[in-house]
C-alpha cells in the first residue's frame, strides 16, 4: 500500500509506523480495500476522542489552498451560533472564488419562524461580513431539508470545476457530504466519511469524484477557538449542543437580576425597565435566576451550577462584556453556547464568560 492512501473517514494520509500520529492503522490492517484509521475506528465504534496535533494555523493552510484554485466553495454556517461560525476574511483566504452559502441546523431553530424570514436575515449577516454569495440555501442536514435543489445549485455553478465544502468545526460538512453520498451516489452506510460533535474530526481533505475531471472536496472544520465547546470538556460537547428544537425559555426581569446558565456563563441586567429576556440554549443547560448582589457568592460556592472548565474555580476569573441594547429586538449571543433575546430600548446587561469565549450582540434572528 502506498504511503498516499488516505483513511476514508477522515481524510488523514495511512501510516503504521507512530500510534499516536494521525493515519495509524495496525500493519496488520494495511492491505484491507477501504482503510479507516484508529481514531476513526474509534469515534464510529466507541465514541472515543483520539486527540490530534493539528492546530487552527494548520487549517487555514488548507483553506488558503482552496484560493489558489479555480473552483466553486460552499460555505456552511451553522444557524444556532452564526456569528461563531464565521471564518475572519474568509473570502480573502479563498480568493474571492465562487461561494454558495449553506445555512444549516434549520430544524434546531423553532418552527414558527419562516425560512423566508431566516434567509433573509442571514443574506443581511452576510453583506456586511463583505460576502457577497451566488446564492443562499436554508438546510438541515439531519432533515435533508432543500437538499435536492442544493444539489441541482452545486452542478449548475461548479461549471466542471473541484467543489470544495469549508467551514468551522461542528457546522455539519461531513454531515452533508454524507446526504449527498446517500443520496446520489448510493455509498453504503459503512464507506460515509466519520461524523461526530468532537471538533476537528476531519483532519485533511477527503476527495470524492464528481465525474472524470472533477471532484468534491471534505475540507477539516476550521477551528474557532472562541466557542464556548473549546472550553469545556470533550465528553460535555454533545449535552451542551442543541440536539432538537430549540424551546424560549422567557424571563420577566428586573434591574440587579441575573440570569445564570449552568455554570458557563450569566447575564447581568444593571439597568433599565423590567423587560422580557428569552433565552435559547440547549434543554440541559439550566437556567438559574437570582439577584445579582447574590451572583458572584452563588457561583463560587455552587457547585451544581458548573461544567467542569478547568481554573473557573471562581467567577472573577471570567471576563465581562456590558452592552447598551438599543431599540428593537436584539440577541445577546455567547459563542457555541446560546442567545437572549432582549426586546426593550435601553437596556444595559453585562454578560461574563470563560476568558476567550466570543460575546456578540446582533439583530435578533427569531
Amino acid at each position: 500500500m502506498n504511503k498516499e492512501t488516505r483513511c476514508f473517514g477522515c481524510g488523514a494520509i495511512i501510516q503504521s509506523d507512530n500510534e499516536k500520529h494521525i493515519g495509524y492503522v495496525p500493519k496488520s490492517a494495511m492491505n484491507q480495500e477501504d482503510v479507516l484509521c484508529k481514531r476513526c475506528f474509534r469515534l464510529k465504534n466507541y465514541h472515543q476522542l483520539q486527540e490530534t496535533s493539528l492546530t487552527k494555523d494548520d487549517f487555514l493552510k488548507i483553506l488558503q489552498g482552496i484560493g489558489e484554485k479555480d473552483c466553486l466553495v460552499v460555505y456552511i454556517i451553522d444557524l444556532f451560533d452564526f456569528n461563531g461560525s464565521m471564518i475572519q476574511g474568509f473570502m480573502r483566504h479563498i480568493a474571492y472564488n465562487d461561494v454558495l452559502i449553506l445555512a444549516n441546523k434549520r430544524d434546531i431553530l423553532p418552527k414558527s419562524v419562516k425560512e423566508r424570514k431566516i434567509e433573509h436575515w442571514v443574506r443581511r449577516q452576510l453583506k456586511e461580513e463583505g460576502i457577497k454569495p451566488l446564492d443562499v440555501f436554508i438546510t438541515s442536514g439531519k432533515k435533508n431539508l432543500n437538499l435536492d435543489t442544493i444539489y441541482e445549485a452545486i452542478q449548475a455553478h461548479r461549471k466542471g470545476r473541484d467543489v470544495y465544502v469549508v467551514g468551522v468545526t461542528n457546522v455539519g460538512k461531513s454531515t452533508f457530504i454524507n446526504a449527498l453520498l446517500k443520496h446520489y451516489a448510493q455509498i453504503e452506510e459503512r464507506h460515509l466519511i466519520t461524523v461526530s460533535e468532537f471538533p476537528g474530526t476531519t483532519l485533511d481533505l477527503i476527495e470524492i469524484p464528481l465525474d472524470d475531471h472533477s471532484t468534491l472536496y471534505d475540507t477539516p472544520g476550521i477551528i474557532n477557538e472562541s466557542q464556548m465547546t473549546h472550553m469545556i470538556d470533550t465528553l460535555d460537547i454533545k449535552s451542551i449542543l442543541p440536539q432538537s428544537e430549540l424551546r424560549p425559555m422567557i424571563f420577566q426581569l428586573e434591574s440587579n437580576q441575573t440570569l445564570y446558565f449552568s455554570g458557563l456563563g450569566r447575564i447581568d441586567f444593571t439597568q433599565g425597565d423590567p423587560s422580557s429576556f428569552v433565552a435559547y440554549f440547549s434543554k440541559n443547560i439550566k437556567i438559574h435566576r437570582t439577584k445579582t448582589i447574590n451572583a458572584d457568592e452563588l457561583y463560587n460556592r455552587h457547585k451544581t451550577l458548573k461544567y467542569e472548565i478547568d481554573g473557573m474555580d471562581t467567577i472573577q476569573k471570567m471576563k465581562s462584556y456590558e452592552f447598551k441594547v438599543p431599540s428593537g429586538k436584539q440577541d445577546i449571543v455567547i459563542s457555541g453556547l446560546g442567545f437572549i433575546t432582549i426586546n426593550s430600548k435601553g437596556v444595559r446587561v453585562i454578560v461574563k464568560v470563560p476568558p476567550h469565549v466570543s460575546v456578540f450582540m446582533r439583530e435578533s434572528l427569531i
